[in-house]
């Protein structure tokens, strides 16, 4: 299995879950996302961007870290070239780090991205640190939450069959309609089982921020 993670621009706070999360990861920077690796204590293998948001003290700081550069007019974000760059490198797994927050059409983009990657049959999660995301595809997925974490499921189209278990209120075999708020904060007991036979969504998650992994 070959895992990488995304540095992006947004913000990131770095915890021993996150430390665990990207633990054996690969790292690409995407354009200011470099910002993120002195955090992380980790250099990236490849900077992909423009450029046009990195800084100066970061350009002299990682100039032996291997760059692919772009144009600044062009028809993807530095985030997604970072992504195909993994993809092309044989990843299994991607995790986007600074990806939630900031500007809302943005998120929306990561987040629906995080959707294809799904797609392509390789496991993505969206993490700032104190906030996760998963793209939810119909099948079974376990996601390792510790106790008390509020869990939410925001559907971005109707959803059928939806199972939750191990959350304060379980569900099963439910109809969530595009829309519906039925699916917001519910709370973990521990590691959550969802199951999905149609549609697709994303699962948020806040764990305390007492929690190590």
């Amino acid at each position: 299995m070959t895992r990488f993670a995304i540095l992006l621009g947004g913000d990131l706070t770095v915890t021993p879950r996150l430390r665990a999360q990207i633990r054996g990861a690969r790292l690409i920077a995407a354009d200011s996302g470099m910002m993120h690796a002195a955090a992380l204590r980790a250099v990236p293998e490849l900077w992909v961007g423009d450029f046009d948001s990195a800084g100066s003290e970061l350009t002299l700081q990682y100039r032996d870290v291997p760059r692919e550069a772009y144009p600044a007019e062009k028809d993807a974000t530095d985030g997604s070239l970072a992504v195909d760059a993994a993809i092309s490198r044989g990843a299994t797994g991607i995790v986007l780090l600074g990806g939630l927050g900031g500007q809302t059409d943005h998120t929306a983009g990561l987040l629906g991205q995080s959707i294809e990657i799904a797609r392509q049959g390789i496991a993505c999660l969206l993490t700032s640190g104190t906030e996760e995301a998963w793209p939810l595809l119909p099948g079974r997925m376990t996601v390792d939450l510790p106790a008390d974490t509020r869990l939410s499921i925001v559907p971005f189209s109707d959803l059928e069959g939806l199972d939750l278990s191990g959350v304060k209120w379980p569900l099963q075999n439910r109809t969530v309609p595009l829309g519906s708020t039925l699916t917001l904060s519910n709370l973990a007991l521990g590691p959550v089982k969802i199951g999905l036979r149609a549609g697709h969504a994303i699962a948020f998650a806040y764990p305390p921020q007492s929690s190590d992994v």
